[in-house]
């Protein structure tokens, strides 16, 4: 049941059957603004006998509209459990409450509980109470206002920690006896009553005014001297503005609930009476706090997870970093925090501060990885820009740990600042772990450039060794003579030498401790080692082919280095030796590394095991004792390390015999063209013939000088034969073959003769003809020189195409393999060659 008024908002809190109207209550508190309100409330409640006026005696005080007794139905139960209303026109906000009346006949001499729960229920949550009695029962033993008195002080005793309740005694239709009479036998009264109260032991000498403010007025009749009742109600009404105030009705008041608590404070304690506890107001007082501060934190932390302004810096977050992140956020948490602190100063102070860390530490906890998002971001901008200042201060050729040092510095400024702008007033969070991890991250960075850096560096000085060592030490390596490798080693100590110096000019910069730098430079001298030892194992690979060029090389090149003519007075076994000599040579360069300037007998063994011929075969004797005097039958060459050997002895061996075997028809040929100079070049009969051919022809040769005529006819025969010879090219025909250059020359004989019969007319009249200019400069020259000098003109052109003959015999040669070669070599090419 609830009846609603504009002014006042009349409201049953409790029925008469105690049950508790939430409904009611809270729609009372939104109606009247209640929450507003503060600690800036009082609230009056009123006790008294059924059917004496307490209705209308608050209808007139607080201007309510309470439900009032109507005289003409008869006396009966008018207000049924608790009645709430609002004191109209009352400062501060003031609630009246109307409890039922005691000693009803409704409920019966015996059912005294909801009376007493009701009194208690005042008691716990009114400042002030008024008792309504009538003035004619002060002084009797049996008034009605003693019940009523005992239930409240006995009540009382049931309040753990009572609060300080003024307890204002209505007088209503007070006589013609003077309040100042009554009011000392209404307080001695009263005292009795206090002091035959069972009270707990610790209690039991506690005065009244610890518990009481006891005031006293007196009313007239309301139906005899309604004017005057009236009036002096409207002087009682004046006492109850600013009641709460120091010196007020209600200015004692102790453990008050804020208004924004009192709905469901005033829920719990009925809840408690109801279940007829002893009632503790102060532990009452703090769980309302704890319920109402969870409360309200849990609405301020979600209207902070709602807010449109953190839901736009958490998304902006997510995108980078925001400027004045801190301020913003900080912003939005000290508006909720602070509405948080508004709305809950009234309650305890201490719930009230544990509730407000739990709402900040909530708060914190939902922002902070929007904050913690935040310095990642500026941990990722700060190591971008040391990045870029460090790529920028490396290319600007700054040294790297200076450029490192000044790029982290700068850097971790860029990401302080940032961090300060972030920072969240409400929080203690510390970035440090944040700035730890950024450090770990240059030092990260900082260690992969300087490792990029230094192999490039290194590489740089790698291919700088290679330039600088590959091309002479391969230049080197095919000059192949006793100075190779002193030479190899003092150009490697120079260019070694020079590196490793503009290496640690450029290294210093880096500031590396001594053994790095050791150790890179001992890296770098390794690769300069490792290059001339790998070109050195490359031209080792290709020793056989060096030898035959070297070989080649001397062998066909006098000491002028021109091409050699076999004319036949070349010693070509003393040219074969020195040439194998120079190959031999270059075999023992080649034979073993040797940079580390130790002596050896390489070279020495070689040349007596196989050009000296000191190396004799192994004996019979020796050969059944499993032996071999062989210096070169083994894996190894004395005092040269393993890793050191290039070529082993077994190894040359096997390279010489191939040598050999491959260069044998280059001698060959030399000594072929040597017997093919002799042959085309000896014109002259044997002595003897000669002599013969004198003695013999002694007659036809004076017969010459006595007829001119015929020496000059022979003369003639001589130089047309000369002729027939150069054109038929006799030499070249009979190569092949006797038969095949008879054939041949038989085919030829009359065309030549023809052509050159033809040329001689022509020539005798003059004519020339373009495709035979030079037979024709031949024939002028025949006619313009002398016969001697015709002769010796004739016989170098023969020679001339004799020696181009041996050099086509020997390229023919050349493209036949050796074993068809050895097959058309004559014997005494044999002979000799063995001799070699």
């Amino acid at each position: 049941m609830s009846e609603i008024d504009d002014g006042c908002c009349s409201t049953q809190l409790i029925d008469g059957n105690g049950e508790f109207n939430v409904e009611g209550l809270d729609n009372f508190v939104k109606k009247t603004k209640l929450f507003d309100c503060g600690l800036s409330y009082a609230v009056v409640a009123i006790m008294g006998p059924q059917s004496s006026g307490k209705s209308t005696l608050l209808n007139h005080l607080f201007k309510t509209s309470f439900r009032e007794m109507d005289a003409f139905v008869g006396r009966s139960q008018t207000t049924k459990g608790i009645w709430m209303a609002r004191c109209v026109g009352i400062e501060p906000f003031t609630i009246a409450m109307d409890l039922e009346g005691t000693d009803g006949r409704e409920r019966g001499e015996d059912d005294t509980t909801f009376e007493k729960q009701s009194a208690l229920f005042a008691l716990a949550v009114a400042d002030i109470v008024l008792i309504n009695m009538w003035c004619h029962d002060i002084g009797r033993e049996q008034a009605s206002n003693k019940p009523l008195l005992k239930t409240v002080f006995q009540v009382m005793m049931r309040l753990f920690s009572p609060r300080k309740t003024t307890l204002l005694f209505v007088i209503r239709d007070k006589t013609k006896t003077p309040i100042d009479k009554l009011e000392p036998i209404l307080r001695e009264d009263i005292q009795k009553i206090w002091d035959l109260v069972p009270k707990p032991k610790e209690q039991k000498n506690t005065p009244l005014s610890e518990f009481f403010n006891v005031e006293i007025v007196a009313l007239s009749n309301y139906e005899e001297k309604e004017k005057i009742f009236k009036q002096e109600v409207a002087e009682l009404r004046q006492r109850f503005f600013n009641s709460i105030s120091p010196g007020g009705l209600a200015g004692d008041r102790r453990g008050v609930v804020p208004a924004s608590g009192f709905s469901f404070s005033s829920q719990e304690i009925w809840k408690v009476i109801k279940q007829n506890k002893d009632l503790d107001l102060p532990a009452h007082k703090v769980i309302v706090a704890t319920v109402r501060c969870e409360k309200i934190a849990d609405e301020k932390l979600h209207n902070l997870a709602t807010d449109e302004r953190w839901l736009e810096l958490q998304e902006g977050v997510e995108g980078g970093p925001v400027p004045g992140f801190g301020k913003k956020l900080s912003s939005i948490l000290e508006k909720y925090l602070s509405e948080y602190d508004a709305e809950t100063i009234y309650f305890d102070e201490g719930v009230r501060k544990n509730k407000f860390l739990e709402l900040k530490l909530k708060a914190l906890k939902l922002v902070y990885s929007t904050y913690a998002t935040m310095l990642g971001h500026l941990r990722s901008s700060a190591l971008e820009s040391f990045k870029i200042h460090l790529e920028k201060s490396l290319n600007q050729g700054e040294g790297f740990a200076k450029a490192v040092r000044d790029s982290q510095q700068s850097c971790l400024i860029v990401f302080d600042k940032g961090c300060e702008d972030a920072k969240v007033k409400q929080a203690t969070w510390d970035a440090s772990k944040v700035r730890d991890q950024l450090c770990r991250d240059i030092d990260d960075h900082t260690s992969s450039a300087r490792t990029a850096k230094l192999s490039e560096l290194t590489s740089n000085y790698e291919k700088r060794l290679t330039q600088a060592l590959s091309g002479p030490v391969e230049s080197l390596f095919e000059t192949g003579g006793k100075e190779t490798w002193p030479s190899i080693r003092k150009l490697l100590k120079r260019e070694t030498e020079t590196a490793v110096t503009d290496f640690l000019d450029l290294v210093t910069s880096f500031e590396l401790d001594h053994t790095t730098i050791d150790a890179m430079v001992h890296n770098l001298k390794d690769y300069s080692h490792s290059l001339v030892e790998k070109k050195a194992r490359e031209e080792a690979s290709k020793i056989l082919i060096r030898m035959k060029d070297r070989f080649s090389t001397v062998f066909s090149h006098d000491k002028d280095s021109m091409p050699r003519v076999w004319t036949g007075k070349e010693d070509i076994r003393a040219i074969t030796k020195d040439a194998r000599a120079e190959a031999l040579s270059l075999l023992s360069v080649m034979a073993a590394i040797r940079l580390d300037e130790r002596p050896d007998n390489i070279e020495s063994t070689l040349f007596s095991a196989l050009m000296d011929r000191t190396v004799s075969v192994a004996s019979s004797h020796n050969r059944s004792l499993g032996t071999s005097t062989d210096p070169l039958a083994s894996s190894s060459w004395e005092e040269v390390p393993p890793k050191n050997v290039l070529l082993t002895p077994i190894h040359c061996k096997s390279l010489w015999r191939r040598f050999k075997s491959e260069t044998e028809y280059t001698v060959t040929q030399a000594i072929s063209a040597q017997e093919a100079h002799k042959r085309n070049n000896n014109w002259l009969p044997p002595a003897w013939a000669i002599v013969l051919m004198i003695v013999l022809g002694f007659n036809e040769f004076m017969m010459l000088l006595k007829n001119p005529l015929y020496l000059l006819g022979f003369f003639v025969a001589f130089l047309l034969s000369k002729a027939l010879w150069v054109q038929l090219d006799i030499p070249q025909e009979f190569q092949h073959g006797t038969l095949a250059g008879v054939l041949s020359i038989t085919s030829k004989f009359l065309p030549t003769v023809m052509n050159l019969l033809r040329k001689l007319a022509e020539e005798a009249q003059g004519k020339t003809t373009t495709p035979e200019a030079p037979e024709y400069s031949a024939s002028q020259s025949y006619r313009q020189q002398s016969p001697s000098h015709s002769i010796s003109s004739t016989l170098a052109e023969s020679v001339s195409s004799n020696i181009s003959q041996m050099d086509d015999d020997d390229t023919e040669y050349s493209s036949r393999p050796t074993r068809v070669q050895r097959r058309n070599t004559n014997n005494v090419e044999e002979s000799e060659i063995s001799q070699l």
